[in-house]
Order: C-alpha cells, then structure tokens, then sequence
C-alpha cells in the first residue's frame, strides 16, 4: 500500500559533487533538515547512505534517486529494479527513475514492468524524470504517478536547450493527468513562481539553493577575470 502523496510547492534537490567534502551523509542530511525548517515539502536525494541519513532527521517526502553509470547506457538515474529496491529500503517515499525514450540497461524490465514493479513489490509512487513531450507522454501512459522535466537539455535529442524547459513544462501540463514537476534550471525565486504559474504542481530546486561547490566556482571564474588575487 503506498502512504505517500506528491509534494506540492518547494521541493529542494540536496545533493553535491562526489569529490566535494559537502558529499557526506551528515552534510546532505543538515542541508534537507535546514531546507525543511524553511518550509520545503520535500527533498530529492541521491545514494541510500545519503537517504538514510537523511530520513533521520525529516518526515516529508523523499524522492530518492541512484546515479548509476553502466557500461553502454545512457540511462542513469535509478536505471535498474535493483537500485530502486536500495533507495526504497533506505527510506524513500517516492522513486524517482530515467523514463526517457533512451535503451534501458540489458535484462532490465521495460518502462511499464518497471513502474509496475515499484509501486507492487515495494509500494513507492514513481517520478519519471523525461527531456521531451514524447517521453512524457509515455511515462504517463506506463503508470508513472508524476512528471518531470528533469532532464530537458541533458539528452542527445534536447543538447541544444537549455532547462529549464518552461515550454516542454506547459506542454505537460496541458497533456498529462498527473501531476507534472519542474526540474532543472530554476535559478530564482522568480523562476520558480513561473513554473508554478505554468501550472506545476511543484519546482525542484537544487544548485541555486544547495549547490556551493558549483555557485562558488562561477563567482571564482567571474571574480578571477577581473582581480589578480
């Protein structure tokens, strides 16, 4: 039986570089504690270390998420049954998994089996994370309880554009049922309310509010143009 609800609103994205000293368990978690204590509904988090960690300190949800890079596929976020299984154990509410129109990895389940899998066998909604309409629509079609933009303009077919993709965004919502989630780019709090004016029912912020390994290094590339220090 799944428990859990879409989150509405500021959902924020905590998670960092693997080679930064944020990428810790206790770090990633005082960040989601923080975002929440500020009122975020939700957090996205990546690895069942950090999601552990992380579901100590909160009770709103999680949309939990592995980065896993297999030989010869494009796909990956959650590519694989076995990896959503992991972040589901570690305490994620929802599972969050790449439902672009890319191969999925060898003896994997098609899109459909996949999300069926999730929601039967371990009882967690699915987030289909998509770069095109296309996608989108197909996502929906294969059960998957919400939408998002995700990853407009990190695909072969969307490497021209660049996110976040408010077109593709008031497309979803104009031709899904489900719920549909802006993901990637939202740099401002302005952003976020046109997102949220184009009809999402919530934005995923991630580097403009956690990222401090990425905001610092563009200031530094800015800042290093024009001072010798």
């Amino acid at each position: 039986m799944i428990n859990c609800q879409i989150p509405t609103g500021l959902i924020v994205s905590c998670q960092a570089p693997t080679d930064s000293p944020l990428h810790d368990p206790i770090v990633i978690a005082a960040m989601a504690l923080a975002a929440v204590n500020r009122g975020a509904a939700g957090v996205r988090i990546d690895t069942p270390a950090h999601i552990a960690a992380v579901r100590q300190q909160i009770s709103v949800p999680i949309i939990g998420i592995w980065k896993q890079q297999l030989p010869g596929c494009e796909i990956y976020i959650t590519p694989r049954f076995e990896d959503a299984r992991a972040i589901a154990d570690s305490g994620s509410d929802i599972i969050a998994i790449d439902a672009t129109l890319r191969n999925r990895p060898v003896a994997e389940p098609d899109l459909k089996t996949l999300i069926a899998r999730i929601h039967n066998e371990l009882g967690k909604l699915v987030m289909a994370d998509v770069d095109t309409i296309e996608a989108a629509i197909a996502a929906a079609e294969a059960g998957a309880d919400t939408v998002g933009t995700t990853l407009f303009g990190y695909t072969v077919e969307t490497q021209n554009l660049r996110p976040p993709g408010f077109e593709l965004l008031a497309q979803m919502v104009e031709k899904l049922k489900v719920p549909v989630i802006c993901e990637g780019g939202i740099a401002s709090p302005e952003m976020a309310k046109k997102a949220l004016d184009l009809g999402a029912t919530a934005v995923v912020v991630g580097a403009d509010i956690t990222g401090i390994d990425i905001k610092v290094a563009a200031y530094k590339l800015v800042i290093s143009s024009l001072v010798n220090c």
